[in-house]
């Protein structure tokens, strides 16, 4: 990403909150797959006017739910504790990043990490359009939805990738723990979401493109994180790839119209 990246000032306020806003625990999936064109990305463009991020394009993704800690989930995959060794905190707390990782994709995209065993995932998901509006609306736990359908949430399907956090001068802000997934073969992502106004695949050399040239806005994690991805090629890379996991917290600079973004 570029060394002087700016974001539009409208972004921040221009008088940052005295004390700090607490960083909500949330999750972020980089859904891949490998396209003719080479590794491609699933991207969502936030509705304008959203009171964070909007008009942006970003992964699937949002807040952790308190249900998503529920030990009842039946699970396939490195355990909570190995989970929580990676992102740094307790099992439980883990495996409610991991559940809201699978949640948040499957609301977000149609693209559900689980399957009726440990070694299947499901093919098809347009028979589980009714449950995804009712997690949507917090009708339905993950918990609740995938005891009911009899589907263990493969744990294995994701891999950890960054931490980053928003700012201290934003006033929402988010720990948001990224993953990467693969697209099972069979399943189609959607972008079936009132928060996004349109979603596509693109290789990540094309959305940068896009950015640059002012058809895209990215945050500073997207756009480190397509850079990552895509130097790496393929789904089979990016997954096999080993991560040390720290929290990266941008500053933010004002100089005029504009905020431009430090990291650390």
């Amino acid at each position: 990403m570029p060394d002087d990246m700016t974001l539009p000032g409208n972004l921040v306020p221009s008088t940052p909150p005295a004390q700090p806003v607490p960083a909500r625990d949330a999750v972020t999936v980089v859904l891949l797959r490998d396209g003719a064109a080479g590794l491609e990305a699933f991207l969502l463009r936030r509705v304008k006017g959203m009171a964070f991020a909007g008009g942006m394009s970003v992964f699937p993704g949002g807040g952790v739910d308190r249900r998503d800690a529920d030990t009842s989930v039946a699970w396939a995959g490195p355990r909570p504790e190995w989970w929580g060794t990676v992102f740094g905190v307790d099992p439980l707390t883990a495996r409610a990043f991991v559940c809201a990782a699978v949640r948040e994709t499957f609301e977000e995209s149609g693209v559900l990490l689980a399957g009726p065993d440990a070694t299947s995932v499901v093919a098809d998901t347009s028979a589980y359009a009714g449950a995804r509006q009712k997690l949507v609306d917090r009708e339905l736990s993950l918990a609740q939805f995938l005891a009911s359908e009899g589907l263990v949430l493969r744990a294995d399907l994701l891999r950890p990738w960054s931490n980053w956090v928003t700012p201290y001068e934003e006033p929402r802000r988010y720990d948001t723990r990224f993953f990467v997934a693969g697209l099972p073969e069979g399943q189609n992502a959607d972008g079936e979401t009132t928060e996004a106004s349109d979603a596509s695949w693109q290789t990540p050399a094309d959305a940068i493109s896009d950015a640059f040239e002012g058809r895209r806005m990215l945050m500073p994690p997207t756009w480190r994180t397509l850079d990552e991805v895509g130097a790496l090629g393929s789904v089979a890379k990016v997954m096999a790839a080993e991560r040390s996991v720290e929290k990266i917290i941008p500053k933010l600079i004002r100089d005029g119209d504009v905020i431009r973004v430090v990291l650390p």
